[in-house]
């Protein structure tokens, strides 16, 4: 304070107002460090930086620097009072408050051979910082990547080395040349190449992969952007392309294109395969289903007759057993009518027997009367009557005889035909049982048979829709494989 003072009393107003007036953050100290001055400029500053300061060192405030000591910017004030002890000429430093950065430049100040002070210049270090970090990443890319910078209408201002060998030029054979040296004469002709370069003079950048032509004539693929540079009013001042040659990815996306193609085409035809023979197999099951259908109705139908059959031999059977009994009944009949014609023929044998006595008796009476003469005539007429009737009897007899043996022959026939028709009869009888056991056996077989085609139809019913399903996921599998093909080609590109 005292030197600022010392200053004003030598009437030196003028040096107090210039450096009021300058625009450099200035701060002046005593020999004791003591902050004896701050310009308005400063004097912003720190009110500026003083919510960011206090973060850091709670009692800063920007009001109250004049008078304090500056060792309330420092955690550890005596390594800075050592460092200005000993400094006899400026020194430049970066201190870091909490978030902030500051460049300072410090210069001491003597007075005869004696230190009276410090003459601090205070400045944002952040912008320097970030500029520095831009050109160190300016200088990374520079050092990897092709650089070349053109004027706004495309004239080759500079390029850096890896773009050169890229190209195969020297720097004194492409400055002031134009970008269109790099490109074919028909790209150069091409309304489309006009229209990028208006881009750029608009500041639209451009990115993408380029074709540009070697010193030789050697086609390179450069993977760039084109980033317009602006001035400070907003106008393109330059223009700056970086890039790196992708020449040798380019060509293995053009070998992978074609196999691409080639592939993507069996694919193309498997599929089709694909789809010709989920359609056959469609139309094959929808065939298959219908034969099903017609078959497992047959079942059905013959399940029902089968059925009918059933019920049918189990009334055959019935009327076979009843048949049988009354065969059986016959033949017991006719047995019995055999036994009572044996009767008569014994009873027709007795008769036979009294009639010949009879007759016998008649001659003797002839006889008799032949011998009593007229007396016996009588007797005689009565013995012929008897003895008529005894021959009409004995005829009858016979005749009955005879009947009777007619009747036991055929009792005889009967009983054998009715022991014939007993023996087919049984025969047919167990026909019928065996027939009745397997149309029973048959009807369940057509019932299972029958539930298994429903089974079956509804199984193939199953197996169309799947095949149609199969259908529809090789048509996804198609569209899948389009977009596949297309995203493949956007790739190869």
């Amino acid at each position: 304070m005292n030197w600022i003072r010392k200053i004003r009393s030598a009437g030196n107003t003028s040096e107090i107002a210039a450096l009021a007036a300058l625009r450099t953050n200035v701060m002046i100290a005593d020999a004791a460090m003591n902050i004896t001055y701050m310009n308005p400029a400063l004097t912003r500053f720190m009110q500026e930086a003083e919510a960011d300061l206090k973060a850091e060192l709670p009692r800063f405030d920007a009001a109250k620097l004049i008078g304090s000591n500056i060792d309330i910017f420092h955690k550890d004030p005596s390594h800075q009072r050592r460092m200005l002890a000993a400094l006899d000429r400026p020194h430049e430093a970066t201190i870091r408050v909490g978030k902030r950065v500051f460049d300072l430049l410090v210069t001491p100040l003597s007075d005869g051979g004696q230190r009276i002070g410090f003459v601090v210049e205070w400045a944002d270090a952040q912008e320097r910082l970030l500029n520095l970090d831009f050109s160190s990443q300016i200088a990374a890319i520079s050092r990897s990547q092709a650089v070349i910078e053109f004027q706004s209408d495309g004239t080759i201002v500079t390029a850096n080395h890896n773009f050169l060998d890229l190209m195969g030029y020297r720097l004194e054979e492409v400055r002031g040349q134009h970008h269109s040296l790099f490109v074919e004469p028909e790209t150069r002709a091409s309304r489309e190449y006009h229209e990028f370069w208006d881009r750029l003079r608009k500041g639209e950048y451009q990115a993408a992969q380029f074709k540009r032509l070697a010193r030789d004539g050697r086609p390179i693929w450069i993977e760039g952007s084109y980033n317009p540079i602006l001035d400070r009013h907003g106008r393109v001042a330059k223009i700056v392309k970086f890039a790196t040659d992708v020449t040798e990815d380019v060509k293995r996306l053009t070998e992978l294109k074609v196999l691409i193609d080639e592939n993507f085409a069996e694919v193309d035809r498997a599929v089709g395969r694909s789809n010709e023979e989920s359609e056959q197999a469609r139309i094959a099951a929808g065939k298959t289903s219908d034969s099903v259908q017609s078959v497992a109705a047959a079942a059905e139908e013959l399940a029902r007759s089968v059925n009918e059959i059933a019920a049918s031999m189990s009334k055959a059977r019935a009327t076979s057993d009843e048949a049988h009994q009354q065969t059986q009944a016959a033949g017991d009949l006719t047995q019995k009518l055999s036994d009572t014609a044996t009767a008569m023929s014994g009873i027709v044998g007795l008769i036979q027997n009294i009639a010949s006595q009879i007759n016998l008796l008649a001659l003797n009476a002839t006889i008799e009367s032949a011998r009593a003469g007229e007396a016996g005539r009588g007797f005689a007429v009565v013995a012929q009557e008897v003895k008529n009737l005894a021959n009409q009897a004995s005829r009858a007899t016979d005749q009955i005889a005879g009947e009777i043996g007619n009747v036991q022959s055929v009792s005889a026939q009967v009983v054998g035909s009715l022991q014939t028709i007993l023996t087919s009869v049984e025969t047919m009888r167990d026909y019928v049982v065996r027939t009745a056991a397997a149309v029973e056996e048959q009807s369940v077989v057509t019932q299972d048979m029958s539930a298994n085609m429903q089974d079956a139809a509804g199984a193939v019913g199953a197996i169309a829709q799947n095949i149609g399903a199969i259908a529809q996921a090789v048509g996804s599998v198609s569209q899948a494989v389009e977009t596949t093909k297309g995203a493949a080609r956007v790739l190869a590109r």
